[in-house]
């Protein structure tokens, strides 16, 4: 390895390796195709990252000159914007001594600015398919020059439907370039890939596939809860000993948005991460994660792929993953780089059946989940959790109401119906009718202290006719159609 990158590694803290790379950076200096194939979290980036570090001219060396200039030497393809990020983080961490200049571009952000760093010239390019393929028809990137092509969590692009893109990723790149292929499972299609595109592959297997693709250092708890007792429960984890950061995985975006308020609201640091969010707000939220200004992550599973974040020491599952990958790819956010972790799975009484197909699969004693409440004991003695603790440290903020005088104080007032009206004298006598005809004084007092229903009518002949009159205008209102009122019967 070459001494500036060993310099850097070596001032970041960074000097044994993990079995990955130790088995792979003899192959992969050699510029031999390969398949890693090791669990998550156990160092996979600096695994092909040191190789294509190594193998690039950096603008200091005497070959330089004789390159495509600014055009990329090598092209990392990535699943997730968030994982690029991560990528080409650790990449400028290793290459701070050589000088490389690293670019990552991804969708939800502008153009612009990914535009002006290729035209300025770039060495190395990490990016997402779609964005790649973009700025290759814009003709503004060229990588048909690329001796090192490197897919990086390529079970997750055939997952997320990628793969139709890396295939024409692959096309546009040279023949004599050296691939490398890392991932933590692999399904069929991601076999027949490597036999399309890759050159006498070696394969490099650092642990068995499903069996140890789990971090061994995290501890697994697996609890029957009811969906309304799920924040009480997390804000109680979340109080545990041994409780740092925390993510919380959701199945939608909507319920990544509603968590993050509810624990907000309880007085925890959160905040959500999904799809919906502007990539802004995303690397906002990821930043302040990572620098310990905010304790809880409540993330979608697309929006998390590919998050290497330190010192999560709890993964919360707050709805039962699809499948058993989902699972193990959720779950290795904690117990990263050989540190422990814990992590917590609700299952809703309607998820059991998917959760035993998960257990089944992956060879977990957890068939029957336990029964679970934010009361519960076995919680508490679990998680490690002090007796007596709520799932809030602030009161709940008090509801606002108006001060009596301003609710219109009567009865009619409450009602809409203006407050401030005089209200009726329903004992007045009546002395004309309503077609304004004298009525005799007796009938009206008779009228007056009757109910509405028993009252008597005025008297009189005309007072029939008016009745009747009135029922038949009644009638022609409620007519419709040939837009002729019936005639009045005799």
């Amino acid at each position: 390895m070459l001494p500036e990158i060993c310099d850097a590694l070596e001032r970041a803290g960074i000097t044994t390796p993990f079995a990955i790379q130790e088995m792979t950076l003899s192959v992969a200096l050699l510029g031999t195709d390969l398949i890693g194939q090791a669990r998550t979290g156990t160092g996979k980036t600096l695994a092909f990252g040191i190789p294509v570090l190594q193998r690039s001219v950096a603008p200091k060396d005497p070959d330089y000159a004789e390159l495509p200039q600014g055009k990329p030497q090598a092209l990392i393809v990535a699943p997730t914007r968030e994982l690029a990020l991560q990528v080409s983080s650790d990449l400028a961490l290793a290459s701070k001594d050589r000088g490389l200049r690293v670019l990552t571009v991804y969708g939800g952000v502008g153009y612009d600015t990914q535009l002006d760093a290729l035209q300025a010239g770039v060495d190395i390019v990490v990016g997402t398919p779609g964005r790649l393929i973009d700025l290759a028809n814009r003709k503004a990137l060229d990588i048909s020059h690329v001796h090192a092509l490197v897919l990086d969590e390529a079970d997750e692009m055939l997952d997320l439907g990628f793969l139709p893109d890396v295939e024409r990723i692959l096309k546009m790149t040279p023949e004599t370039r050296q691939t490398m292929l890392f991932s933590a499972t692999m399904p069929s299609a991601i076999v027949a890939l490597a036999r399309t595109h890759m050159r006498h592959p070696m394969n490099i297997r650092a642990e068995s596939s499903y069996d140890t693709t789990m971090v061994p250092a995290t501890a697994q708890f697996i609890y029957q809860a009811h969906d309304l007792d799920k924040p009480e429960i997390i804000g109680r984890v979340l109080q545990a000993e041994d409780a740092g950061k925390i993510i919380v995985f959701t199945r939608t975006k909507r319920q990544s948005q509603r968590v993050a308020d509810d624990l907000a609201e309880r007085g925890f640091s959160a905040s959500p991460l999904h799809g919906d969010m502007a990539q802004v707000a995303r690397e906002k939220a990821l930043t302040k994660f990572r620098e310990d200004k905010i304790r809880v992550l409540v993330a979608t599973d697309v929006a998390a792929r590919g998050i290497d974040v330190a010192g999560v020491s709890h993964v919360i599952n707050y709805t039962c993953p699809e499948d058993d990958k989902t699972y193990v790819h959720r779950i290795g956010r904690t117990g990263r780089a050989g540190a422990t972790g814990t992590a917590i799975t609700f299952v809703d009484w309607a998820d059991l059946h998917r959760w035993k197909m998960i257990n089944k699969t992956l060879d977990l004693p957890f068939d029957e989940p336990q029964e679970t409440y934010s009361t519960s004991e076995h919680l508490y003695h679990d998680q490690g959790i002090a007796p007596g603790t709520k799932g809030r440290i602030v009161d709940p903020a008090p509801v606002e109401r108006k001060p009596r005088e301003d609710r219109g104080g009567e009865r009619g007032g409450e009602r809409g119906g203006g407050g401030d009206r005089p209200s009726r004298n329903r004992n007045r006598s009546r002395t004309r009718s309503r077609g304004g005809e004298p009525v005799a004084q007796d009938s009206a007092q008779g009228s007056a202290q009757s109910s509405g229903e028993g009252s008597t009518p005025a008297a009189g002949d005309s007072a029939g006719e008016r009745s009747g009159a009135g029922r038949n205008r009644r009638r022609r209102r409620r007519s419709s159609g040939s837009g002729q009122a019936p005639a009045a019967s005799e």
